[in-house]
């Protein structure tokens, strides 16, 4: 479902900040500690080789470096900045090299070179064609490798579209295969709801262990904590991660997938021929 452009403001979505965060409000900041808590509780032990194809602005990569993996951060050419390419850091114990490609054809890399990948930074959402980009990170990683994502939601989606006044639209959205919203900033964003963001993984032959909101804790619960007391952030942050919410709540939808020892990757074919024989799955597949 693509809906067409009109004028807009980002006033009904302030909390993901499509027109640009207020990195100084109390929630933003709250946002950004969940953000990096969940990386870091996702990360896996030991040194692993990493790939991190996440967004532009996105500080997983040193984050992962500093918990000692080897990480090489993969930026698309439209988006690179001279200065931090082809070098290589060693942030605590890990090493960190930033090069510039193609993040959806990571034809560089070797099947089965990496036990991980992170894909933050709305990167899911932003590459319109997610089903390429997703098939490559299943290429790329290692039996039980294993993925972790952010993506914008259908939430968030819907918020856009009523600020832009497309009433109509927002009545099939939830029931749509490919939900693309104009964004306020003339781009197009790929919104998901649970179900989407499941069959994208699954469609790539991975297996997904969790899809939760990042944030769960209301932003006005948040600053009503904060202004009683100003040191609870790391309470507030643990309670974030203990929470169980709907994972359809949220501006933006967190994903941990992995890839089984012994699994062939389900195509978009493969879903039409489940489909003829009787035994489709009760999940949308591709894209309309």
């Amino acid at each position: 479902m693509v809906v067409p452009h009109a004028a807009s403001s980002a006033s009904g979505t302030a909390l993901a900040g499509p027109a640009g965060p207020d990195t100084t409000s109390p929630y933003w900041l709250f946002h950004a500690a969940v953000r990096r808590a969940q990386l870091i509780a996702w990360l896996p032990s030991g040194h692993r080789t990493l790939i991190d194809v996440s967004g532009p602005h996105a500080a997983a990569a040193r984050l992962a470096a500093m918990a000692g993996h080897t990480v090489i951060r993969v930026i698309d050419e439209a988006v690179a900045d001279d200065a931090a390419l082809g070098q290589a850091e060693r942030p605590g114990g890990g090493r960190l090299a930033t090069l510039v490609g193609d993040t959806t054809r990571l034809d560089f890399l070797t099947d089965g070179s990496a036990d991980g990948v992170i894909a933050t930074d709305r990167t899911l959402s932003t590459h319109l064609a997610a089903e390429t980009m997703v098939a490559e990170i299943a290429r790329v990683l290692r039996p039980a490798g294993r993925v972790f994502g952010c993506v914008d939601s259908l939430v968030l989606g819907m918020a856009v579209l009523a600020d832009q006044q497309h009433w109509p639209h927002l009545v099939d959205l939830p029931k749509a295969e490919v939900v693309l919203v104009p964004w306020p900033d003339g781009t197009i964003t790929r919104c998901y709801g649970p179900d989407q963001l499941h069959e994208l993984f699954t469609g790539a032959g991975l297996t997904v262990d969790w899809i939760r909101p990042l944030t769960a804790i209301s932003p006005s619960m948040v600053h009503h904590a904060l202004r009683r007391d100003p040191a609870c952030m790391p309470a507030l942050v643990r309670a974030e991660l203990r929470a169980n919410p709907d994972e359809s709540q949220g501006a933006q939808l967190m994903v941990s997938a992995h890839k089984n020892l012994l699994r062939r990757a389900c195509f978009a074919w493969q879903g039409t021929q489940r489909a003829a024989s009787g035994r489709a799955s009760s999940r949308p597949s591709g894209i309309s």
